[in-house]
């Protein structure tokens, strides 16, 4: 009895713990590259203008057209990429669709010889594979993960990925030109707002990765200051040239 009160809360523990995070749902790849990509390219894209000499007015149309430009780049480009993509899937399991209706013997040996290489006993792979079989989805289902990597039930979504692109990277390229929107004239609020925001960013990404937090923000703010120490020295010494 004693052994059983210790196992259960091992088992509990175990179930409880024993989860992952969605690696597969199409939205957190778009997410992150909108969020990083809007903040980085604004902020880049205001001071190389501002660097320039620019008014700023002109400074506040750069940056929300950047905003705009950007957010529906992101967007068009993710929904085509996903969308392809999903379409060759989609297209891939059609084939293993016609050749589980027209070989479904061949497709039944195949299956047990991939548990049978992986160390099950032939006998039992090969009854496994029978079972498993009889249900043509279910077959289609185990093939196409066993031979393709992918789960036929969790494709990602091209509309998840356009519309987290699109929000994410608004979100980022705003924060840069947030500052000059509540009326300051100087460059440095923008600076300072977007790099807090750059490293913020990175250590959000770092909550489902396995990095450190302060390296992954750390790392994030280095490639965006460099991004807009390069801008603003071009900007600089453009406006000189045409001035």
């Amino acid at each position: 009895m004693a052994i059983i009160e210790t196992e259960a809360p091992l088992h509990e523990a175990h179930r409880d713990n024993h989860t992952h995070r969605d690696v597969n749902g199409g939205w957190l790849r778009p997410a992150v590259f909108g969020a990083m990509d809007g903040l980085v390219s604004n902020l880049a894209l205001l001071t190389g203008v501002a660097g320039g000499s620019a008014g700023h007015q002109t400074i506040v149309i750069t940056g929300l057209a950047g905003l705009a430009a950007g957010a529906f780049s992101m967007a068009a480009g993710e929904y085509t990429s996903v969308a392809s993509q999903r379409e060759l899937v989609e297209a891939e399991l059609d084939v293993e669709r016609r050749e589980l209706r027209r070989h479904p013997q061949d497709e039944e040996e195949e299956l047990a010889a991939l548990y049978a290489a992986r160390g099950v006993e032939p006998e039992l792979a090969r009854e496994v594979a029978r079972q498993l079989s009889r249900d043509p989805e279910q077959a289609l289902e185990i093939h196409a993960r066993e031979e393709l990597g992918i789960d036929p039930g969790d494709l990602p979504s091209p509309l998840v990925a356009a519309v987290s692109s699109f929000g994410s990277f608004a979100l980022g390229a705003l924060l840069p030109v947030l500052p000059y929107l509540l009326g300051a004239t100087a460059l440095w609020p923008a600076v300072l707002l977007a790099l807090a925001g750059l490293f913020a960013c990175g250590a959000v990404v770092a909550r489902v990765t396995a990095r450190s937090w302060w390296y992954s923000g750390l790392r994030q703010l280095a490639l965006g200051g460099a991004a807009a120490g390069v801008t603003y020295a071009l900007g600089s010494l453009f406006g000189t040239a045409v001035g």
